[in-house]
């Protein structure tokens, strides 16, 4: 069989399975750990021990007035730590240093790099979403993904992941999660979350599992609005909480709490779960045991800033026993409100410290202790060397999908046939035409009405039809025409759908005419090289559909073409 890159698949796999660094878990009796964790919270002022409950956001393609105002806040309130978001890393690298240089005990570095740094950064490699990884059937393959996710957040001075989503996407119309869910399935999900996070932590990048009590079941959005979760607390304890319990037994670092309505785990019915006592200490730190670090989601979400005016709402997400406060939309409110309720003796010392001494901790665990600025030189190239091709390649193939094939794949290159090519979407499919092209002769047609199209297509043997999304996360059902065009074209054609785009995408189509179907997932050219590959023979398909599309083709669907 034909391979894309030959050798290099062998070589990083020796690579990563090699070169392992400490793992971010340490023995909470380390003796050295102690110490340096007691040090520094005794030399710390009241406020600057509740300035470390903080961490704010930090862009490095802002003007220089972001970087005078970060500089300040953290010059003024000794915050614990920054969440980066867009820019490029060799600006995010330089920033970091100027903010570890000015902050007097280390920052903590976080990111949401869910699939890679791409997820915020240029100048970056991206790795599959979570949904593509999920149809994965080798989840040494999804360790190897966390893995050089965190190689690449430790090479840039990022020391917390938020990432992996352990959300069980059950509602196929869930407007946020989507894509980021591993699947519809809490076994999948709990397998795909363990591998990820074996790998990222052997890194020694701290993952944070989010959005507890679970987002997966939900139709809006907490960045817009308070989504309500109707289910009961016998099914959320059964499934939506399944993979929580299975990642705290293998020393899940953190916990990230969402902002979600739960009236069967908290009775005050409109509380979000992040300002929740009951969900945050009763069940997450008592229930459940967890012992890592607990974060709020983002606190100026509307999911949670309605709630309370900023300041207050910081004080009532610590007081619900979360550690780290992030993104409020005041800092200085709210720093002012948790030294007010502590002088009131709303907030003990025992609680104040148990936070805060967790927190400096995790710096200890990720090397804070011994801080080193970040190295710009070769950073670019560092991040962006010929291994991450190689294994979004190894991913693809053993993740693309076949769903049905009725005799036509692979396609013969000797066969002496006319085939057509059909471009369909807004994405791009010159990848996948051109590695068509190169196996045999085919003609492709874009642009077209359907009327035009029908009268083309009627001399040829087969027709190819390429589905491409321009952004792959989205889920929204394909529009009317090209559901139209692909069932028109398949009543009067042998026809191939190739879909590079999310499975859901094809809820409202009907395949009976359609002689075969492949689902990869993204619209990438790695992937579509692939899946050029799978059409015409040279390489099998692997994986199975990590949530339903509909009735006939549910999770776990999936087959072999060369048998």
């Amino acid at each position: 069989m034909k391979k894309l890159i030959p050798t290099l698949l062998v070589l990083l796999f020796v690579v990563l399975s090699c070169d392992k660094k400490q793992t971010v878990n340490k023995s909470s009796e380390n003796t050295e750990r102690t110490k340096w964790v007691d040090s520094i919270y005794n030399t710390m002022t009241l406020k600057e021990r509740v300035g470390q409950l903080f961490m704010i956001a930090a862009y490095s393609n802002k003007d220089q007035q972001h970087t005078d105002d970060l500089n300040k806040i953290i010059k003024e309130h000794g915050i614990g730590g920054l969440v980066f978001f867009q820019g490029g890393p060799v600006r995010q690298a330089k920033q970091t240093n100027l903010y570890q240089a000015t902050s007097k005990v280390p920052l903590l570095i976080a990111m949401d790099a869910e699939w890679g740094l791409n997820m915020r950064l240029d100048s970056t490699a991206r790795f599959p979403y979570n949904m593509t990884l999920g149809a994965v059937q080798d989840n040494d393959l999804v360790m190897k993904v966390g893995e050089k996710i965190g190689e690449h957040c430790s090479r840039l001075g990022v020391h917390i992941n938020f990432a992996p989503v352990v959300d069980i996407n059950t509602n196929s119309k869930n407007p946020i999660i989507g894509v980021r869910s591993f699947s519809e399935d809490k076994y999948n999900v709990t397998e795909k979350a363990l591998a990820y996070t074996e790998g990222m932590q052997s890194q020694n990048v701290l993952a944070c599992a989010k959005h507890f009590p679970g987002h997966g079941d939900t139709d809006k959005d907490s960045h817009k609005t308070l989504p309500t979760v109707t289910l009961s607390k016998e099914r959320i304890d059964s499934v939506e909480m399944y993979p929580y319990k299975k990642l705290f037994k293998n020393n899940m670092a953190g916990v990230m709490v969402g902002h979600l309505n739960v009236p069967s785990l908290e009775k005050n019915d409109g509380l979000p779960s992040s300002l929740s006592h009951e969900i945050v200490t009763n069940i997450l730190k008592g229930r459940l045991q967890f012992k890592g670090l607990i974060f709020t989601d983002a606190l100026e979400m509307k999911g949670v800033s309605t709630f309370k005016e900023p300041g207050d709402v910081d004080l009532a997400a610590f007081k619900a026993g979360n550690d780290v406060l992030l993104m409020g939309e005041d800092v200085s409110k709210g720093i002012s409100k948790i030294v007010e309720a502590y002088d009131n003796k709303e907030v003990t010392e025992e609680r104040l410290a148990h936070s805060v001494k967790k927190i400096l901790a995790s710096k200890f665990d990720v090397d804070l202790n011994n801080f080193k600025p970040i190295e710009i030189e070769n950073l670019i190239s560092d991040l962006n060397d010929e291994t991450n091709d190689v294994l979004n390649e190894a991913v693809f193939i053993d993740a693309i999908t076949a769903l049905k094939n009725d005799n036509i794949l692979p396609l013969k290159k000797d066969a002496n046939e006319k085939i057509a090519f059909v471009g369909l979407g807004d994405g791009d499919s010159a990848a996948f035409l051109n590695a068509l092209k190169s196996h045999f002769e085919v003609d492709g047609f874009s642009d077209l009405k359907l009327p035009e199209l029908l009268i083309k297509l009627k001399t040829y043997d087969k027709v190819i039809l390429g589905y491409h999304r321009l952004n792959s996360r989205l889920t929204k059902k394909i529009s009317d025409e090209d559901k139209l065009k692909i069932e028109e074209i398949a009543k009067s054609n042998k026809v191939v759908l190739d879909v590079f785009a999310s499975q859901y995408s094809l809820e409202n189509l009907d395949f009976e005419n359609i002689e075969a179907a492949v689902i990869s997932y993204e619209n990438t050219d790695i992937a579509q090289k692939v899946s050029a590959e799978i059409i015409i023979g040279n390489k099998d398909t692997k994986g199975k559909l990590s949530a339903s599309l509909n009735e006939n083709f549910i999770a776990g669907t999936g087959i072999e073409i060369l048998e």
